[in-house]
């Protein structure tokens, strides 16, 4: 997108400790001055539904669509589900109907004493996990299950389109980093599989300059864990996708540390990957620090990548001190403070 001064956002905080995180992110952006916000409140997520039945009212989805980007916190609460048995997920609802099929999942390791993995060193783990977002197995998400039956299945759905469109976005997001592009898939047993990985060699032969690895999802996971900086970009399906974010997460300080992005072609959705976590909710505890990083990431979709930066610097000199740590790393900062901490090494 050209950059501009002026932006209108739509913030979603959410459930559970999304308010919160999503309330330091914005006081995170209007620090940095240029440029400058015109933040627009929506309520989705499982509150949301048990005020009104819907957890994204189509009017509150039209309002969504005429911004120029979303800052979401985090939806769903474990005690609040459809009749299926299943939880309200409205931002998979977004993903579908603003046809979001670019999930970008960045690991980053700041400091080397935050990872349990303890040889590592800090900006030895940078990888970026590239979702497809709009099929693969959550396709049959909507789908009732008869709990009487004898058998339940779901559909792992693979088209030409999706595929191709989201390996793509690979391969250009490896063009500006260390130009390497991994397949991670399971095309020894599933032909569904097989077909994405036979789009993804097609695909390869247009982009020569980019080196390419081909990696079952099981043992991408043990290479994860065993020597992370193998990995450049990752390209996965939909379930893959969200499994290995989790995993990788957990290798730099956990889901408070891990940013996501869902981008289409025309829309964006800016979110931290971790989930509500209504167990620590209104104390102060959560961890702003992804929420921050995804509107890092909402700046550089934007075209300010300037301002961008300036977040993320502020991140790393914040993390360079150890100690500078919200509970869930082991340190004392809350919610607020740790925000505190950010805004105060803005460059």
């Amino acid at each position: 997108m050209n950059a501009k001064l002026n932006y209108n956002v739509a913030v979603l905080p959410g459930d559970g400790i999304g308010p919160e995180v999503t309330a330091e992110a914005v006081r995170v952006l209007n620090a940095l001055v240029t440029p400058r916000f015109a933040f627009t409140e929506l309520s989705v997520g499982a509150g949301q539904y048990l005020r009104s039945g819907d957890p994204l009212p189509p009017e509150t989805l039209k309002q969504i669509s005429q911004q120029d980007a979303v800052l979401l916190g985090a939806m769903g609460l474990p005690n609040v589900r459809w009749p299926t048995g299943v939880e309200m997920t409205p931002q998979l609802d977004m993903r579908e109907e603003l046809d979001l099929y670019c999930g970008l999942r960045p690991i980053y390791l700041y400091h080397g004493e935050d990872s349990p993995l303890r040889r590592r060193y800090a900006g030895d783990i940078d990888l970026l996990i590239v979702r497809e977002s709009t099929e693969g197995l959550f396709s049959g998400r909507k789908r009732a299950c008869d709990y009487e039956a004898e058998a339940a299945e779901d559909r792992l759905l693979i088209t030409r389109k999706g595929a191709e469109r989201v390996i793509r976005a690979a391969f250009q997001q490896a063009r500006r980093r260390k130009k390497h592009v991994t397949l991670v898939d399971k095309a020894n047993v599933l032909p569904s599989m097989a077909y994405f990985r036979k789009v993804f060699d097609g695909l390869a032969l247009e982009y020569t300059d980019i080196e390419t690895s081909r990696v079952y999802v099981d043992a991408a996971a043990l290479y994860l864990v065993q020597r992370p900086q193998m990995f450049d970009v990752i390209v996965t399906e939909n379930m893959f996708g969200d499994i290995l974010s989790d995993l990788a997460a957990g290798l730099v300080g956990g889901m408070g540390m891990a940013p996501s992005a869902d981008i289409g072609d025309h829309y964006a959705v800016f979110q931290p990957s971790h989930g509500s976590a209504p167990d620590i909710a209104r104390r102060g505890l959560a961890n702003p620090v992804a929420t921050i990083l995804s509107a890092a990431m909402m700046l550089d979709w934007l075209g300010v990548g300037d301002a961008a930066t300036r977040i993320r610097t502020a991140v790393r000199t914040i993390f360079a001190d150890p100690n500078a740590r919200t509970r869930d790393m082991g340190g004392t900062l809350s919610t607020a403070q740790m925000a505190d901490a950010i805004i105060g090494a803005l460059p």
